[in-house]
Protein backbone atom coordinates (compact mmCIF):
# COMPACT_ATOMS: atom_id res chain seq x y z
CA UNK A 1 0.00 0.00 0.00
CA UNK A 2 1.35 3.42 -0.92
CA UNK A 3 0.35 6.93 0.10
CA UNK A 4 -2.02 7.28 -2.85
CA UNK A 5 -4.14 4.27 -1.84
CA UNK A 6 -3.95 4.72 1.94
CA UNK A 7 -7.04 5.47 3.97
CA UNK A 8 -7.52 9.21 4.11
CA UNK A 9 -6.87 10.90 7.49
CA UNK A 10 -10.00 12.15 9.29
CA UNK A 11 -9.35 15.83 8.61
CA UNK A 12 -11.76 18.04 10.56
CA UNK A 13 -12.15 15.60 13.48
CA UNK A 14 -11.57 16.80 17.03
CA UNK A 15 -8.82 14.73 18.66
CA UNK A 16 -7.33 14.45 22.15
CA UNK A 17 -3.90 13.16 23.32
CA UNK A 18 -3.59 9.43 22.76
CA UNK A 19 -6.14 9.23 19.93
CA UNK A 20 -5.03 7.00 17.04
CA UNK A 21 -5.42 9.44 14.18
CA UNK A 22 -4.07 7.78 11.06
CA UNK A 23 -2.46 4.45 10.11
CA UNK A 24 0.74 5.12 8.20
CA UNK A 25 1.01 3.67 4.68
CA UNK A 26 3.61 0.98 4.01
CA UNK A 27 5.30 3.24 1.46
CA UNK A 28 5.30 6.88 0.55
CA UNK A 29 5.84 9.98 2.64
CA UNK A 30 3.48 11.45 5.24
CA UNK A 31 4.37 14.93 6.40
CA UNK A 32 3.73 15.44 10.11
CA UNK A 33 3.35 18.78 11.89
CA UNK A 34 2.70 19.91 15.45
CA UNK A 35 0.29 18.04 17.70
CA UNK A 36 1.03 14.60 16.23
CA UNK A 37 3.68 11.95 16.87
CA UNK A 38 4.74 8.96 14.80
CA UNK A 39 4.92 5.67 16.72
CA UNK A 40 6.18 3.73 13.70
CA UNK A 41 2.85 2.40 12.45
CA UNK A 42 0.40 5.23 13.05
CA UNK A 43 0.06 8.86 13.98
CA UNK A 44 -1.01 9.61 17.57
CA UNK A 45 -2.45 12.92 18.75
CA UNK A 46 -0.25 14.64 21.33
CA UNK A 47 -2.52 17.62 22.03
CA UNK A 48 -6.25 18.32 21.83
CA UNK A 49 -7.60 20.12 18.80
CA UNK A 50 -8.83 19.93 15.24
CA UNK A 51 -6.96 17.72 12.77
CA UNK A 52 -5.92 19.82 9.79
CA UNK A 53 -4.12 19.18 6.49
CA UNK A 54 -2.24 21.87 4.59
CA UNK A 55 -2.18 22.21 0.79
CA UNK A 56 1.16 20.38 0.65
CA UNK A 57 -0.31 17.43 2.57
CA UNK A 58 1.16 18.08 6.02
CA UNK A 59 -1.03 16.86 8.89
CA UNK A 60 -1.18 18.86 12.11
CA UNK A 61 -3.48 19.60 15.04
CA UNK A 62 -4.99 23.05 15.47
CA UNK A 63 -5.01 23.07 19.27
CA UNK A 64 -6.83 24.89 21.98
CA UNK A 65 -5.22 28.31 22.23
CA UNK A 66 -5.16 30.49 25.32
CA UNK A 67 -5.60 33.53 23.07
CA UNK A 68 -7.34 33.94 19.77
CA UNK A 69 -5.01 35.16 16.99
CA UNK A 70 -6.98 37.34 14.54
CA UNK A 71 -6.97 36.54 10.84
CA UNK A 72 -8.63 38.53 8.05
CA UNK A 73 -12.27 37.53 7.38
CA UNK A 74 -12.67 35.70 10.69
CA UNK A 75 -16.11 36.14 12.22
CA UNK A 76 -15.77 37.00 15.92
CA UNK A 77 -17.89 37.92 18.92
CA UNK A 78 -16.70 40.85 20.99
CA UNK A 79 -17.72 43.12 23.83
CA UNK A 80 -17.53 46.90 23.62
CA UNK A 81 -15.03 48.10 26.24
CA UNK A 82 -14.49 51.75 25.21
CA UNK A 83 -16.21 54.33 23.04
CA UNK A 84 -14.45 57.14 21.14
CA UNK A 85 -15.53 59.67 18.53
CA UNK A 86 -14.26 57.64 15.55
CA UNK A 87 -14.25 54.06 16.78
CA UNK A 88 -15.13 51.55 19.49
CA UNK A 89 -12.67 49.25 21.22
CA UNK A 90 -13.87 45.65 21.21
CA UNK A 91 -12.60 42.82 23.41
CA UNK A 92 -12.31 39.85 21.02
CA UNK A 93 -10.21 37.65 23.36
CA UNK A 94 -7.06 38.42 21.34
CA UNK A 95 -3.72 39.87 22.44
CA UNK A 96 -4.99 43.32 21.38
CA UNK A 97 -8.49 44.82 21.43
CA UNK A 98 -10.21 45.18 18.08
CA UNK A 99 -10.95 48.63 16.64
CA UNK A 100 -14.47 49.00 15.22
CA UNK A 101 -14.92 52.24 13.21
CA UNK A 102 -18.24 53.97 13.94
CA UNK A 103 -19.06 53.90 10.20
CA UNK A 104 -18.29 50.19 9.77
CA UNK A 105 -21.99 49.28 9.61
CA UNK A 106 -24.22 48.88 6.57
CA UNK A 107 -25.76 52.25 5.65
CA UNK A 108 -24.03 54.10 8.50
CA UNK A 109 -23.46 57.85 8.12
CA UNK A 110 -22.22 60.58 10.44
CA UNK A 111 -25.82 61.41 11.34
CA UNK A 112 -27.27 57.90 11.23
CA UNK A 113 -25.16 55.23 12.88
CA UNK A 114 -25.51 52.66 15.68
CA UNK A 115 -24.94 53.99 19.18
CA UNK A 116 -23.15 51.17 20.96
CA UNK A 117 -22.56 51.21 24.71
CA UNK A 118 -19.87 49.65 26.88
CA UNK A 119 -20.83 46.06 27.55
CA UNK A 120 -22.73 45.59 24.28
CA UNK A 121 -22.12 42.34 22.43
CA UNK A 122 -21.16 42.68 18.76
CA UNK A 123 -20.82 40.15 15.97
CA UNK A 124 -18.17 41.36 13.56
CA UNK A 125 -15.61 40.39 10.92
CA UNK A 126 -11.86 40.92 11.08
CA UNK A 127 -11.03 43.44 8.34
CA UNK A 128 -7.32 43.96 8.97
CA UNK A 129 -4.92 41.96 11.13
CA UNK A 130 -1.25 42.31 12.04
CA UNK A 131 0.52 40.42 14.81
CA UNK A 132 2.00 43.65 16.22
CA UNK A 133 -0.99 46.00 15.83
CA UNK A 134 -4.59 46.24 16.98
CA UNK A 135 -6.83 44.45 14.49
CA UNK A 136 -9.61 46.37 12.74
CA UNK A 137 -13.06 44.79 12.69
CA UNK A 138 -16.21 45.64 10.76
CA UNK A 139 -19.92 44.83 10.91
CA UNK A 140 -20.13 44.33 7.15
CA UNK A 141 -19.10 41.59 4.76
CA UNK A 142 -16.64 42.17 1.94
CA UNK A 143 -19.43 43.59 -0.25
CA UNK A 144 -20.45 46.19 2.35
CA UNK A 145 -23.60 44.38 3.49
CA UNK A 146 -24.69 43.71 7.05
CA UNK A 147 -24.84 39.93 6.46
CA UNK A 148 -25.91 39.20 10.04
CA UNK A 149 -23.16 41.24 11.65
CA UNK A 150 -23.89 43.91 14.25
CA UNK A 151 -25.29 44.32 17.76
CA UNK A 152 -26.59 41.15 19.41
CA UNK A 153 -29.27 41.51 22.06
CA UNK A 154 -30.50 38.98 24.58
CA UNK A 155 -29.47 35.36 24.20
CA UNK A 156 -26.65 33.52 25.91
CA UNK A 157 -22.91 33.41 25.19
CA UNK A 158 -21.22 30.01 25.36
CA UNK A 159 -17.43 29.92 25.57
CA UNK A 160 -15.58 27.08 23.92
CA UNK A 161 -12.20 26.29 22.34
CA UNK A 162 -11.12 28.12 19.21
CA UNK A 163 -10.73 24.79 17.43
CA UNK A 164 -14.28 23.68 18.20
CA UNK A 165 -15.77 27.02 17.18
CA UNK A 166 -14.10 26.59 13.78
CA UNK A 167 -15.75 23.18 13.43
CA UNK A 168 -19.14 24.83 13.97
CA UNK A 169 -18.71 27.18 10.99
CA UNK A 170 -17.73 24.47 8.49
CA UNK A 171 -20.00 23.61 5.57
CA UNK A 172 -22.00 21.47 5.46
CA UNK A 173 -22.92 22.17 9.11
CA UNK A 174 -21.59 19.66 11.66
CA UNK A 175 -23.88 16.90 12.88
CA UNK A 176 -24.81 18.58 16.17
CA UNK A 177 -26.15 21.69 14.41
CA UNK A 178 -27.99 19.59 11.84
CA UNK A 179 -29.64 17.54 14.60
CA UNK A 180 -30.58 20.64 16.59
CA UNK A 181 -31.97 22.32 13.47
CA UNK A 182 -34.35 19.41 12.90
CA UNK A 183 -35.67 19.67 16.45
CA UNK A 184 -35.72 23.33 17.50
CA UNK A 185 -35.92 26.90 16.31
CA UNK A 186 -32.91 28.94 17.41
CA UNK A 187 -30.41 31.54 16.26
CA UNK A 188 -26.66 31.13 16.41
CA UNK A 189 -23.73 33.47 15.86
CA UNK A 190 -20.42 31.63 16.00
CA UNK A 191 -17.21 33.53 16.58
CA UNK A 192 -14.04 31.62 15.75
CA UNK A 193 -12.53 33.30 18.82
CA UNK A 194 -14.26 30.65 20.94
CA UNK A 195 -17.52 32.50 21.66
CA UNK A 196 -20.98 31.41 20.53
CA UNK A 197 -24.17 33.47 20.86
CA UNK A 198 -27.35 31.41 21.23
CA UNK A 199 -30.92 32.71 21.14
CA UNK A 200 -34.08 30.58 21.23
CA UNK A 201 -37.79 31.30 21.94
CA UNK A 202 -37.48 30.05 25.54
CA UNK A 203 -34.78 29.91 28.17
CA UNK A 204 -35.14 26.12 28.31
CA UNK A 205 -34.52 25.81 24.57
CA UNK A 206 -31.48 28.09 24.79
CA UNK A 207 -30.04 25.94 27.58
CA UNK A 208 -30.68 22.79 25.54
CA UNK A 209 -28.72 24.14 22.56
CA UNK A 210 -25.84 25.19 24.83
CA UNK A 211 -25.75 21.77 26.52
CA UNK A 212 -25.74 19.94 23.18
CA UNK A 213 -22.87 22.04 21.87
CA UNK A 214 -20.86 21.57 25.06
CA UNK A 215 -21.34 17.81 25.16
CA UNK A 216 -20.35 17.38 21.52
CA UNK A 217 -17.09 19.30 21.84
CA UNK A 218 -15.20 16.22 23.03
CA UNK A 219 -16.47 13.99 20.21
CA UNK A 220 -18.53 15.78 17.53
CA UNK A 221 -19.34 12.62 15.53
CA UNK A 222 -22.74 12.18 13.88
CA UNK A 223 -23.75 9.24 16.08
CA UNK A 224 -22.83 11.01 19.31
CA UNK A 225 -24.43 14.28 18.27
CA UNK A 226 -27.72 12.69 17.27
CA UNK A 227 -27.82 10.65 20.49
CA UNK A 228 -27.13 13.68 22.68
CA UNK A 229 -29.73 15.85 20.94
CA UNK A 230 -32.33 13.06 21.09
CA UNK A 231 -31.77 12.61 24.83
CA UNK A 232 -31.92 16.33 25.55
CA UNK A 233 -35.09 16.70 23.46
CA UNK A 234 -36.84 13.98 25.47
CA UNK A 235 -36.02 15.82 28.70
CA UNK A 236 -37.07 19.15 27.14
CA UNK A 237 -40.43 17.80 25.90
CA UNK A 238 -41.10 16.10 29.24
CA UNK A 239 -40.50 19.44 30.95
CA UNK A 240 -42.99 21.16 28.64
CA UNK A 241 -45.67 18.56 29.45
CA UNK A 242 -45.01 18.90 33.19
CA UNK A 243 -45.33 22.70 33.03
CA UNK A 244 -48.57 22.40 31.06
CA UNK A 245 -49.94 19.96 33.65
CA UNK A 246 -48.98 22.31 36.49
CA UNK A 247 -50.80 25.20 34.79
CA UNK A 248 -53.93 23.09 34.37
CA UNK A 249 -53.99 22.41 38.12
CA UNK A 250 -53.48 26.01 39.19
Amino acid sequence: MDASTAIKPPVGRYVIPGDQVFQLPESGVVRVGTGLRDDGTQLIASRPGLLQQSKDGKLWVFGRQKRYIPSVDDAVLGVVTSKFSEYYEIDIAAPFSGLLPVLAFEGATRRNRPNLKEGDLVYCRVDMADRDLQPTVTCMDGAGRGAGFGLLQGGYVLETSNAYSRILVTKPPPAVLAALGRSLQFELAVGVNGKIWIAAPTQQATILVAQALQECEREPSKERAEGIVAGLMKTYQRGIKERETDRMHE
